[in-house]
């Protein structure tokens, strides 16, 4: 019988579909009083939820997309994720807490759900109810492009018996996410839908501020819209394919479908230094976060030849300049010591970007560029680019959009165009989860030099395998999964990827 509990224990908290709460003693003081109502208020997971899961991304965005992406490089050869040799454990940590905070996301729906019925003229209850959308979207479709097939539909319902869920296909998760960003913008576009001035300060995001929620959310809509725009399914509504929705969303129905259109309107969870919004980094010693790792020549030598300020916000000088190291360089050939993240950008506000105004423009760009939508790319283009800078409260060089390897010309090849368009949507991903790493699997830009020590054949990484202990305790609908994507490894592709 003791065994038997500990089996299920072990599938309510590490396979991720457990309805424990996520919030911590940092938000004691702003969570409602549990005995005044049958079911966690809305606001009070709010804050807790989403700023454990930025905190987490920004984690992981550190040690795995950051190296792949050849943002930084380990000085250690123990550490070969640069080299694309990635451990299978390092498929757990996230899979856990992008699980876990789905329950909240889904509660603060279902309890606001609740509160809308009970109190229909209170308009704000439906925004909670889009909020909950937004953000579960947000961690599932983190998720779902991480690992490909994945619990979804019957995930996180351990309380009707659902302890074993089956994997579903990309495609049908994909398909809901639509379904839900749909839903969220009717209720945000609800009447009333500020928070009360009370509830405010629960919002880290945007202080109850409804129509910027409803403008993340379908800025959201078009960065999913635009990584399966190469599929030529009907993925929306089973009547229009990604691609024909892009189109209505900015030339058909824009005032219906608004979007981030300001830096000021960016999502983004900006840290003040004081607890509970604390960066994770902020506690990190300036000898570690200068000594693990060096960014990337990459990263580095691309700011150098534009000119671009920003820099001086994330880099050190080294003797008097900013350099770079190899990355992939081959094993026992670690070079010296350049350049490293600037310590002060361990507590920089801007580092909790979930998603930004120059990345909105450089979607648009690429929509543009492929005929999705009417409109100039290089406008989008050089918009994105230069709000990348003005977002970190810097000044673009004059010379800046006429340099030679910045500037858009009508003349150039596709191909050509889309690296200008991701090189710089890189940049503007900056320390953003995944994402760099996402769109370079979706469109194999920017295009990364190969250090002579790369392995796994010189092919980057397609997705994560999934956790041990989800292949050992629901092995039967795992091996559903992988009979259906295809092997368990870093190189199988995800159904957008295919």
């Amino acid at each position: 019988m003791k065994k038997i509990k500990l089996i299920a224990l072990s599938l309510l908290t590490v396979v991720g579909m457990s309805t424990l709460n996520s919030c911590t003693e940092d938000f004691e003081e702003l969570n409602t009083n549990p005995n005044t109502s049958p079911f966690a208020m809305p606001e009070s997971l709010l804050a807790p939820a989403l700023t454990d899961l930025v905190k987490r991304n920004l984690d992981r965005a550190l040690r795995l997309n950051n190296e792949l992406m050849q943002v930084h490089v380990a000085r250690s050869d123990n550490d070969e994720i640069h080299r694309y040799v990635v451990r299978s454990a390092e498929a757990d940590y996230m899979w856990n807490n992008w699980y876990t905070q789905i329950t909240d996301f889904k509660d603060i729906y279902n309890s606001a759900e609740v509160l809308s019925r009970t109190y229909p003229a209170q308009g704000y209850h439906k925004a909670f109810m889009g909020v909950g959308l937004i953000c579960e979207v947000w961690a599932f479709s983190l998720l779902t492009d991480m690992y490909g097939d994945i619990p979804y539909f019957n995930a996180n319902k351990v309380k009707e018996g659902i302890l074993m869920p089956g994997f579903d296909k990309q495609e049908a998760i994909y398909s809901d996410l639509f379904r839900k960003l749909e839903e969220a913008n009717t209720l945000l576009s609800t009447t009333n839908a500020d928070f009360p001035s009370e509830l405010k300060p629960l919002d880290p995001l945007y202080n109850g501020n409804a129509a910027n929620w409803r403008k993340f959310g379908n800025s959201l809509y078009l960065r999913l819209l635009l990584r399966v725009s190469g599929k030529p399914d009907k993925v929306v509504n089973n009547e229009m394919t990604a691609a024909e929705k892009i189109g209505q969303m900015v030339d058909g129905s824009p005032a219906t479908y608004p979007i981030i259109s300001t830096n000021a309107e960016s999502a983004i969870l900006r840290f003040t230094g004081t607890a509970p919004y604390q960066s994770p980094f902020q506690t990190v010693r300036d000898a570690d976060w200068n000594s693990a790792q060096n960014l990337a020549e990459f990263f580095v030598n691309n700011l150098n030849e534009w000119g671009d300020p920003r820099i001086t916000l994330w880099a050190t000088l080294r003797e008097g300049r900013y350099a770079g190291i190899q990355s992939g360089y081959e094993t026992g050939k670690i070079p010296a010591a350049q350049s490293s993240y600037l310590p002060a950008l361990r507590t920089n506000p801007l580092l909790g970007n979930i998603l930004n105004y120059p990345e909105v423009q450089l979607i648009l760009a690429e929509a543009a560029l492929k005929g999705y939508i009417t409109g100039s790319p290089k406008t989008y283009y050089e918009t994105g680019a230069t709000n990348g800078i003005t977002l970190w409260g810097l000044t673009v060089p004059a010379a800046y959009l006429a340099n030679e390897e910045v500037k858009w010309e009508e003349s150039y090849e596709f191909e050509k165009k889309m690296d200008l368009i991701h090189l710089q949507k890189y940049y503007a991903l900056f320390f953003t989860d995944f994402q760099q790493w996402y769109e370079y699997r979706r469109t194999g830009h920017p295009v990364l030099p190969i250090g002579l020590g790369v392995r796994n054949n010189g092919q980057m990484p397609s997705r994560l395998n999934y956790p041990l202990y989800v292949q050992s305790l629901n092995r039967e609908n795992y091996l559903k999964a992988v009979a259906d994507q295809g092997p368990d490894d870093i190189n199988t592709k995800v159904w957008w990827q295919q």
